[in-house]
């Protein structure tokens, strides 16, 4: 007997964006066989197949050219305005479960791209929720994922700056002020979701508490790799899992608590598998 102490974080879990999207996704699936999703309706890899069991069909923007008189669910990372467009032609009913703080972004790019103001995006390259933000200044934004990118010498002297609102909002802030010290001026646009950046904080906590931390994320989740960096940079015992099956035993010793969290696309039921997993380790000492 290992007598391993294990908790789960209460506030990781699903953002209210994601819960939206899956909620509206199973309702409409209790009334029909299938239902189409333009993307992973989450960056979890566990919960996307737990959805298809039930009729979800993931699909990408090349096969989305082919539909014609169909129902398509928008995930939580929004669009560009090309998608709706497509929509309309291809008589497609878009189920648009964009996040709330997305559209409020997108809104107000698309307001200062109308007033020729320099957009330039913190975000990762190629990611949905860029994408549509990108889409929304008709792909005239710069898009960057590190300072060092930027060629600030060759920079327009004033530029409006935005993020990803999944992006940290010490790096915002740290490219905000490095750029104006460059001699810059900056307007400053803070677009980060607080449900996401408060997550910092609160695992920092968290994640002091414990011996060892699993953090539990699908590898594709940009908030999942920021938030297993800050559990690690706090508690160097730290490892990141997707699947139940990815932990080893070797990493608990006896007498020890372990901390469980996970991404805001992290479903809570996969974060009590690894738990009852753990306890397994815990009762028969075996993998």
């Amino acid at each position: 007997m290992k007598n391993i102490k294990v908790d789960i974080d209460i506030n990781s879990g699903f953002c209210f964006g994601v819960v939206y999207a899956i909620d509206m996704a199973e309702e409409i699936l209790d009334e029909q066989e299938y239902l189409y999703c333009l993307g992973d309706i989450v960056h979890n890899d566990a919960e996307v197949k737990r959805l298809e069991k039930k009729g979800l069909k993931i699909i990408d923007h090349k096969f989305l050219k082919t539909l014609k008189n169909e129902r398509v669910l928008i995930r939580a990372h929004g669009e560009p305005p090309e998608t709706y467009k497509l929509a309309v032609e291809n008589n497609l009913e878009l189920i648009d479960a964009s996040c709330p703080v997305v559209l409020k972004l997108q809104n107000r790019i698309k307001k200062a791209h109308d007033r020729d103001e320099k957009i330039y995006i913190y975000g990762k390259h190629g990611h949905a929720e860029v994408l549509g933000l990108l889409g929304q200044t008709k792909n005239e934004a710069t898009v960057f994922s590190d300072i060092k990118e930027l060629d600030i010498s060759k920079m327009p002297d004033k530029i409006s700056l935005y993020s990803q609102t999944t992006k940290s909002m010490d790096s915002f802030y740290g490219i905000s002020s490095e750029l104006q010290k460059a001699g810059l001026e900056v307007n400053e646009n803070d677009t980060i979701c607080r449900q996401v950046s408060n997550r910092d904080k609160e695992l920092r906590d968290f994640a002091s508490k414990y011996d060892i931390i699993i953090f539990v994320s699908g590898t594709k989740s940009s908030n999942g790799k920021v938030l297993y960096q800050v559990c690690k940079d706090r508690n160097p015992n730290t490892h990141f899992i997707s699947d139940p099956e990815d932990l080893e035993i070797s990493w608990f010793g006896s007498n020890v608590t372990v901390g469980i969290c996970g991404a805001t696309s992290t479903p809570m039921w996969l974060m009590e598998e690894v738990k009852q997993r753990i306890l397994n380790f815990n009762l028969n000492n075996v993998a």
